[in-house]
């Protein structure tokens, strides 16, 4: 049991070193305002009374969290059948599917995005097929549609992934019983195979969410500056406008948010866990 605690060291000073302190950092920046000298500051909540009563980064805070909602909405939509899908396909199909899905994430997500306004840039290729059908100006690029279609393709295979694990680890057996009980293939699904596959839900949740609502990048290539989330908000602050101060607290709020986003769906995933184990006993 030493050994595996000195083993441990390395590991925790890392985390100390490129989490705890930059939290830290972050924490401190954000109570505090500069003085008239480099090591004077005044310990203050000005930072968080601008931010919670400023309409405009309120704003930009619902509008954030609106746009991660509905990426994590049609990422469940879409990934849910694919992901239900390759579990019922054989090993090697199932194998090679999954290969075509976690491919591009090989590829550095900010190249991937980039990849996305020559296709919706004027002239592009999805430009060309939709002038076909639908004839006159149809501005893709630089638009919230934009923004919603690059956190869906950057994001889904995280949602088919966990669902998808939780799928394959499903006992078929349960399955079979349910057909020999006399339940048609929709109430199997319902009452066996949707019950099951929610830990995976879960997951695909959060791990689509809070990279989304959280994101900058994504929003400033395909919304060109015009679609301002709260990941911009923050960027600009600290290398723009160079607040750190305000920038940190605005940091700090987004954590708050995300933790107690994933205080709920923790506890929502264990109440699942518990009634599952109440019905199997």
């Amino acid at each position: 049991m030493k050994k595996f605690s000195q083993l441990a060291i390395p590991y925790i000073v890392w985390a100390v070193i490129m989490l705890v302190l930059p939290m830290a950092l972050i924490a401190f920046y954000s109570v505090t305002k500069p003085g008239n000298s480099i090591f004077s500051f005044s310990v203050t909540l000005e930072h968080y009374i601008t931010f919670f009563t400023d309409r405009d980064f309120l704003k930009i805070l619902w509008r954030s969290l609106w746009i991660a909602a509905k990426t994590t909405v049609i990422c469940l939509l879409i990934g849910y059948p694919a992901a239900y899908f390759i579990s019922r396909c054989g090993e090697k199909l199932q194998s090679g599917l999954i290969l075509c899905i976690t491919i591009p994430m090989w590829i550095n997500m900010l190249v991937r995005t980039y990849a996305w306004i020559g296709l919706l840039t004027e002239g592009g290729l999805i430009q060309r097929i939709l002038s076909i059908f639908i004839p006159g100006e149809n501005e893709l690029l630089y638009t919230e549609g934009a923004v919603l279609l690059g956190m869906v393709y950057n994001f889904l295979p995280f949602m088919i992934l966990q669902i998808n694990t939780s799928l394959c680890k499903m006992d078929g057996a349960l399955l079979e019983a349910g057909s020999d009980l006399g339940a048609n293939p929709m109430q199997t699904f319902a009452r066996v195979t949707l019950p099951l596959s929610l830990p995976g839900v879960v997951n695909g949740i959060t791990l689509v969410f809070l990279p989304a609502v959280s994101s900058f990048f994504i929003p400033k290539l395909l919304g060109g500056g015009q679609y301002f989330l709260i990941g911009n908000m923050i960027e600009n602050q600290f290398i723009t406008v160079g607040e750190w101060n305000f920038g940190s607290a605005v940091s700090m709020i987004m954590a708050f948010i995300m933790m107690l986003l994933m205080a709920v769906v923790r506890r929502l995933e264990n109440k699942n866990q518990g009634g599952q184990a109440e019905r199997d006993f």
